[in-house]
């Protein structure tokens, strides 16, 4: 079955070479779908974590929240709050929520110009635009949320920097999470000293909140993405096909495609999906096309779309080796969403 005019029926990603203009850019700067209605009050604190409770009532005071005086002015603060820096930094590890608070300061602040978007959207538009017209585009602005702040890129982490220290000084504010850079032990307990080093002419902007917690999407005993068998799958993807767009591909095609295309315009070769099928899943050999793959994953889970394969469980797909190098925490959140999205 081919796609149709109707938007339904089955595509080949490997097909897909999309392009994004600087405009679309700026307009997909918003919470992903799963978090865009993401509030301090769906943000359920584990209260054998008190470390989160914390973080989200500091969070609330840093973006107004239920404490701003009814009719204030933005950056006017209740009696007692604590004074904040203009950026905070939210360090923990993966699945604790960070990004769902991210998004709750989002939605929470009353500002009339304000951005969320991932890392690599940011270094993405600036390479767009420029970083002049990237700077003036974001000039004045009143929150700029970054999630998933690359450190294991000098160049681009530079870039940031800079950016972000010309916008404090016009009087925006940051809320930001980061992955931690390679060589980084400790599963995210040093990201906090990482971060701020990298970020150096920053860091005294940034408070740190620490979030400590477990892995919300931890499912099933032995933590294994399901995996179809061939008429599991065909059925699956013809199910799929028709009620909206299913994609299918061979696994190793995929990976190799990605290479085609800048990790930004991810999220538009999966546009329009609504099941993503991959066959013969194998593990990954190059570190680099395993690093693209943890960024499609980002987009496919931040899109909410189930994922079937065959072959390979897809979190066999980092090799140890792998797993033992500095990229670890970025392949164990990439292997915690695929186990939630091939259950979902």
């Amino acid at each position: 079955m081919t796609a149709t005019a109707t938007g339904s029926g089955i595509v080949h990603l490997t097909e897909r070479l999309p392009q994004i203009s600087g405009a679309e850019m700026v307009a997909a700067l918003v919470p992903p779908p799963q978090f865009a209605d993401a509030t301090f009050d769906t943000y359920r604190a584990d209260a054998a974590f008190p470390s989160q409770q914390h973080a989200k009532d500091l969070l609330i005071s840093f973006a107004g929240g239920a404490a701003q005086e009814r009719g204030g002015g933005f950056f006017r603060r209740a009696k007692r709050g604590p004074e904040l820096k203009p950026g905070v930094y939210l360090d923990g590890g993966f699945g604790v929520g960070k990004t769902h608070l991210l998004a709750a300061v989002y939605h929470a602040m009353p500002a009339r110009r304000k951005y969320f978007g991932s890392f690599i959207e940011y270094t993405a538009l600036v390479g767009a635009l420029g970083y002049k017209n990237t700077v003036e585009l974001f000039r004045g602005s009143d929150l700029l949320c970054i999630d998933e702040f690359e450190l294991d890129d000098p160049g681009d982490t530079m870039v940031m920097t800079r950016l972000l220290a010309e916008l404090v000084a016009s009087g925006t504010r940051l809320a930001a999470t980061s992955n931690t850079p390679p060589n980084a032990l400790g599963e995210g307990r040093f990201a906090a000293q990482d971060f701020l080093r990298e970020i150096h002419a920053m860091s005294e902007s940034f408070q740190t909140l620490r979030i400590d917690g477990d892995d919300y999407r931890h499912r099933s005993l032995d933590g294994h993405a399901e995996v179809l068998d061939e008429p599991q799958y065909e059925a699956a993807i013809a199910d799929a096909a028709t009620l909206g767009l299913a994609s299918d591909d061979a696994f190793v095609d995929l990976v190799a495609h990605l290479a085609r295309v800048h990790p930004s315009r991810y999220i538009k070769v999966i546009e329009g999906l609504s099941l993503v099928g991959l066959r013969a899943v194998e593990p990954l050999t190059d570190q680099s096309a395993a690093l693209r793959f943890v960024a499609f994953v980002d987009r496919v889970y931040d899109a909410e779309l189930p994922i079937r394969t065959t072959g390979a469980s897809l979190d066999l797909v980092f090799p140890d080796e792998m797993l033992a190098g500095g990229y670890r925490k970025k392949y164990l959140r990439a292997i915690s969403r695929l186990v939630a999205s091939t259950l979902s």
